[in-house]
């Protein structure tokens, strides 16, 4: 949400169609979460500004010019969409902001600005950098462990780890890059945007998501 206008990215309708699905752009309507989970294959939360601490527990403890928030309308409505949507197992995808969220809900906590809290961090907020994938990546997606280069535009990161996450990929500095849900049929988060890249995880986490989804 900006001001008046409901916007998307079009790289993520790009990258829904190139792996084979039909995006469905879903408003922040309180009242159509339940019809909304069952009218959807799978639900994709995109990435956005900040969660506010109080979400996770916390105040603001870091410099006020760091924190830019999301519309409490906005994630209201997803985290209440989220949880209907892992009621009824259908695959989920979080993507940055995205991935926090789904952390968040599940009962994980946020650093909120890295570079004041995390010593010696690498610059997340632009350009690219190193991840390091595990084992657990083949639980997800056909590949195998492997340094992957990825697109890096956040500040925020998974502090404490949700309730049934397991990474499988980490920054050279530590940082979560990446997580899924082991005891669920498909539910990732990553903190690099997969829609803006063409490396072989990324297009395959479409396709996976996509694959998961269909009836």
């Amino acid at each position: 949400m900006d001001e008046d206008f409901f916007k998307l990215r079009q790289d993520y309708v790009s990258a829904i169609v190139n792996a084979g699905g039909m995006p469905v752009i879903i408003p922040p309507l309180m009242e159509s979460v339940n019809s909304m989970a069952g009218f959807i294959n799978g639900l994709l939360l995109s990435g956005g500004r900040d969660l506010l601490p109080k979400y996770y527990g916390e105040e603001i403890s870091v410099p006020h010019e760091c924190m830019k928030f999301v519309d409490e309308e906005r994630s209201d409505f997803e985290f209440a969409l989220l949880c209907e949507v892992i009621r009824r197992q259908k695959p989920v995808l979080g993507i940055c902001y995205g991935m926090q969220l789904i952390n968040v809900a599940l009962g994980g906590t946020l650093y909120q600005d890295i570079g004041y809290q995390i010593p010696n961090a690498l610059d997340h907020k632009e350009g690219l950098h190193n991840i390091q994938t595990n084992q657990s990546l083949t639980s997800i997606v056909n590949l195998q462990p492997s340094v992957i280069s990825v697109n890096s535009s956040h500040h925020q990161a998974i502090k404490s780890s949700g309730k049934g996450l397991k990474v499988f990929a980490v920054s050279d500095d530590g940082v979560i890059e990446g997580f899924y849900k082991w005891d669920y049929p498909f539910l990732v988060g990553v903190q690099w945007h997969p829609e803006r890249s063409y490396d072989k995880l990324s297009l395959m986490l479409f396709e996976s998501f996509i694959r998961n989804g269909v009836i």
